[in-house]
């Protein structure tokens, strides 16, 4: 316990230290959360489908994503703090669980803030979207948004929403250790356009990898 304490500290310190043009622009996680691949360097998006800054970040989102290098996992969990976002959290899920992430997630985005078809906290219209825009049938789609496998998921998404200790979404953490937001990564700066804020984010978060990186060199 105490080498494990020794650890944390000397991460905690080697971060803060390492760049003073970072100090403020990112936080120590609630808690620590356990990561799925020790072998790589793990990125969460904290988010929720309702959310227009998760909507404005996510063309900038899916691009940075399509450049990280192989030795990072990013992931997507839907923010859970509360529980009038399940719908959209279960939406998530059924989308991976019906093998649809990849085809549905930006039109699912769509549909709320741009064709504003869809309210989302609409149970039964999110799935009757899903099965339209799927082609599957309709009891397919409802048994898997209502299915035990997604409600484990939303309870472990609760979980972690808690653990990072994020007010709002979209928040990023590495590594189960670091957050960061928009709001985070560019407080004291309020005349940045939104693509400089968009940007300064990911450069926050850029930073926190390779902070990690080296960590992990260090070990081997």
């Amino acid at each position: 316990m105490k080498a494990l304490l020794s650890a944390l500290l000397l991460l905690v310190s080697s971060l803060a230290a390492a760049d003073p043009a970072f100090d403020g622009r990112y936080e120590q996680t609630l808690q620590a959360i356990p990561t799925d691949n020790p072998a790589k360097i793990e990125v969460v998006e904290l988010f929720w489908y309702g959310c227009p800054h998760c909507y404005d970040l996510e063309p900038a989102m899916a691009a940075w994503v399509k450049k990280l290098p192989k030795d990072v996992e990013f992931k997507r969990i839907p923010g859970l703090p509360n529980p009038s976002w399940a719908p959209m959290a279960k939406a998530f899920y059924t989308l991976e669980a019906l093998g649809l992430s990849e085809k549905l997630h930006s039109a699912l985005f769509d549909a709320i803030h741009k064709q504003r078809t869809l309210k989302p906290m609409d149970e039964a219209g999110t799935i009757d979207w899903i099965t339209k825009q799927s082609g599957l049938d309709r009891k397919k789609v409802e048994d898997a948004y209502n299915s035990f496998s997604v409600n484990t998921k939303l309870t472990r998404a609760a979980q972690i929403f808690r653990a990072s200790g994020a007010t709002g979404v979209p928040t990023i953490v590495v590594e189960g250790k670091y957050l960061t937001s928009v709001k985070i990564a560019t407080k004291d700066n309020d005349s940045l356009t939104a693509a400089q804020a968009h940007e300064q984010f990911f450069a926050v978060v850029d930073y926190l990898i390779e902070q990690f990186r080296k960590e992990k060199a260090a070990k081997h």
